[in-house]
C-alpha cells in the first residue's frame, strides 16, 4: 500500500494540474533491512530510514501517509500528528474505535487534515449511486446488500502473519474488508443504529514465516499457530432512515477475487454496483415496479472525478485511480484547510460499527451503534 500511495502522490501533476500543493517524495520508513532503500531507490525519496520516528522529526515532512499493519496506526498516526504532520491514513485506522478515536482527537488537536484510505466511496459510479439514492430515484430506500468476498486467504499454506494475530491484526476480515463495507453502508445511506453478527474462522491454524512477509505470502512448511481473529462475518444491519441491510466479508472465499459491491433497493427501483465493473452501475427506475427493466449506465465525466482521467463515458477506470482521487482529496484538504473526503471522523465511526459487530458475535445479541 505504501507503493500505491506514492504511485499516486507522484501522478497528482497529470491528473490535477490546478492543485496548489505539489508533493516532493523527501522520506522513506520501513523497519526491514534494505525496503525503504529500495522504495527511494525506485521513486525518489531523498531519504530512506529503518525508523518513522526519524519521519517524525524531519522538520522538511509536512504530510505522511501511514500504511503501517494495523497495530502500529495509532502509535505512528498520533506521533506525526503530535509533530504537526497532515495524515493520509489507512484503514481501519487501528485495532479498535479507541485506537481511531485517539488518532482523530490528536489529529484536532493538532489542527492537521486526516484522510483515510476508504478508496471504493471514490470510484465516481458509487459517488453517482449515492447521488441517485439521496435524489429518490429508487424511491425510498428499502434494504441493502453489500457483499466484500476474497481468497487471499483461502490457501491453507498462506502465512501466519501478522494479520492473523488478535494483537497485531485486531479483528481479521472485519478491519481489513467489513470496514470498507460499513464506510460504503454510512456513504450510501447514513447513519448505522444496530446490528447483529456471526463471526468464525474456517482456516483454524497456519504456518509460521521463516522470515519477512510482504503481500499474502505463502509458506512451505514450519511451525503451524492458531488464526486468532475472523476469517468470516455476517450481519444484520438497521439504519436510521429505515431501510435493512446485510453485510457480509469473508477472507477465505474460494473462487472469488475482489467480489465487493453492493444492491441497494428501494420503493421505486434498485441500483446495484460491482467492484469488477468498477465503471458501470445496474440501474432500475420508473413506475412498473414489477417487471421493471434494468440498465447499463456508463460513468462519464459528469460524474465523480471521472473527468480527471478518462475523455468519455466506459473508457475504464481502475484501481489505483481511487487512491490518485483520494491523494488529491487529501491535499486539496490541507491547501484549503476544510476537509475533503473520508476523514479520520469517518474511520472512527465505522470502527464504532466493527466494535459493535464483534460485540454481537460475542454475545449473540442485537448492538446498538
Amino acid at each position: 500500500m505504501g507503493r500505491v500511495h506514492t504511485r499516486a502522490y507522484a501522478r497528482l501533476p497529470h491528473h490535477y494540474p490546478r492543485l496548489p500543493l505539489r508533493p516532493r517524495l523527501i522520506a522513506v520508513a520501513d523497519e526491514v533491512p534494505g525496503r525503504a532503500e529500495e522504495a527511494a531507490g525506485q521513486f525518489g525519496f531523498a531519504t530512506a530510514t529503518r525508523d518513522w520516528r526519524e519521519v517524525a522529526a524531519d522538520a522538511r515532512v509536512r504530510a505522511v501517509s501511514v500504511t503501517a499493519p494495523n497495530f502500529l496506526h495509532r502509535r505512528i498516526g498520533v506521533a506525526m500528528a503530535e509533530a504537526g504532520k497532515h495524515l493520509w491514513i489507512e484503514k481501519p485506522v487501528g485495532l479498535s474505535a479507541g485506537d481511531a478515536r485517539a488518532v482523530a482527537d490528536a489529529a484536532a488537536r493538532a489542527g492537521v487534515q486526516g484522510t483515510v484510505g476508504f478508496n471504493y466511496r471514490n470510484a465516481p459510479a458509487v459517488e453517482t449511486a449515492r447521488d441517485l439514492i439521496a435524489a429518490g430515484e429508487i424511491g425510498a430506500v428499502t434494504h441493502v446488500r453489500i457483499r466484500l468476498f476474497s481468497d487471499y486467504a483461502a490457501h491453507p499454506d498462506s502465512a501466519l502473519t501478522w494479520r492473523y494475530e488478535r494483537e497485531r491484526g485486531g479483528s481479521g476480515v472485519l478491519g481489513d474488508l467489513a470496514s470498507h463495507g460499513a464506510d460504503l453502508a454510512r456513504f450510501l445511506l447514513g447513519d448505522i443504529t444496530a446490528l447483529i453478527a456471526d463471526t468464525t474462522v474456517f482456516v483454524p491454524e497456519r504456518a509460521r514465516p521463516a522470515g519477512a512477509t510482504a503481500g499474502h505470502t505463502l509458506t512451505d512448511g514450519g511451525e503451524r499457530g492458531p488464526v486468532e481473529n475472523e476469517d468470516y462475518v455476517g450481519c444484520l444491519l438497521r439504519f436510521a432512515c429505515g431501510a435493512r441491510g446485510v453485510l457480509e466479508a469473508c477472507r477465505v472465499s474460494v473462487g472469488e477475487q475482489n467480489a465487493y459491491g453492493f444492491e441497494v433497493h428501494g420503493t421505486a427501483g434498485a441500483v446495484i454496483w460491482d467492484f469488477r465493473r468498477m465503471n458501470e452501475l445496474a440501474v432500475s427506475r420508473g413506475t412498473a415496479f414489477r417487471d421493471q427493466p434494468v440498465s447499463t449506465v456508463y460513468a462519464g465525466p459528469g460524474d465523480g472525478e471521472f473527468a480527471a482521467f478518462q475523455p468519455g463515458a466506459a473508457n475504464a477506470m481502475g484501481y489505483d485511480d481511487l487512491k490518485v482521487i483520494e491523494a488529491h482529496r487529501f491535499l486539496r484538504s490541507i491547501a484549503e484547510g476544510t476537509p475533503y473526503g473520508a476523514t479520520l471522523t469517518d474511520a472512527v465511526r465505522g470502527a464504532v460499527v466493527l466494535d459493535a459487530m464483534a460485540e454481537s458475535a460475542a454475545t449473540g445479541n442485537w448492538v446498538d451503534v
